[in-house]
């Protein structure tokens, strides 16, 4: 007898409401172990609020989030305790925030930011945790020589490229992304995609990527899911959806009527 494979995340039928204007409405999706998904849509479409409720940064007024864990299987997210939220946060999650500054500590070192997640595990020896924290600046691509620098002196590529490192140290299976690339020139972005493509392959890392970037949607995303007005209106593989998109407003999107 098969067992069916369960998705690493599931999403059912989540709605936010703020005050009389609906956030999100009936949003569902699975998320498989190792797939990058990314949320597309306009501004205010609802993307950032799903980002958030998915994550439980934010609970939402309906619907479940549930979490493959590595010892209980689907566990409902918003039924866990705050300090299991905590430590999911800590270890299987990882957050990356639009802001670097809003996911780094910007008057501690370099080394510091990546290894205070793995003193948050109970490490505390010294040389284990600089060799890790190097081992994780050569990871993205940071001069090493730079791990006692404090993040406010590096620019907002190696800002965003720390962050990363600081999330992926624990080796977590899902990461969110909130407009990572969002606010870099072209370069240093184009650099941050192959790097983070490289490490979601290597890693077998799940992600979901909020982005109102088409591009980068295709670089990095299996699948996609297309937001208006909180409402999920297709989802699909991501070059399928890109291609041949079936929705009107999806056709807006790829042909760039609308503009972010």
């Amino acid at each position: 007898m098969t067992h069916e494979p369960t998705p690493l995340l599931q999403v059912r039928g989540v709605c936010k409401s703020y005050g009389g204007r609906v956030a999100l409405q009936d949003v569902s999706f699975d998320l498989w172990p190792g797939e990058v998904l990314a949320v597309v849509g306009e501004s205010g479409s609802g993307k950032s609020t799903l980002l958030n409720a998915i994550a439980a940064r934010s609970k939402p007024d309906a619907g479940s989030v549930q979490f493959l864990t590595r010892d209980a299987g689907l566990q409902e997210v918003f039924l866990m305790t705050e300090a299991q939220q905590r430590l999911l946060a800590r270890t299987d999650w990882g957050f990356v925030h639009q802001n670097a500054a809003d996911g780094l500590r910007m008057d501690v070192s370099a080394g510091a930011n990546v290894g205070e997640r793995l003193m948050g595990l109970g490490e505390r020896h010294y040389g284990r945790l600089r060799t890790t924290a190097s081992e994780w600046l050569e990871r993205v691509e940071i001069d090493v020589t730079r791990i006692d620098d404090t993040p406010r002196t590096f620019s907002g590529g190696m800002r965003q490229r720390l962050q990363i490192a600081r999330n992926l140290v624990t080796e977590p299976r899902l990461i969110f992304m909130d407009e990572p690339t969002s606010g870099l020139d072209v370069s240093v972005q184009a650099r941050l995609l192959d790097m983070l493509r490289q490490l979601t392959r290597t890693m077998q890392l799940a992600a979901v990527i909020v982005t109102h970037d088409l591009a980068v949607a295709r670089l990095l995303a299996h699948r996609m899911v297309v937001m208006q007005r909180g409402c999920v209106v297709e989802t699909g593989l991501t070059d399928q959806v890109l291609d041949d998109p079936q929705h009107s407003y999806t056709q807006l999107l790829v042909s760039s009527v609308l503009q972010p």
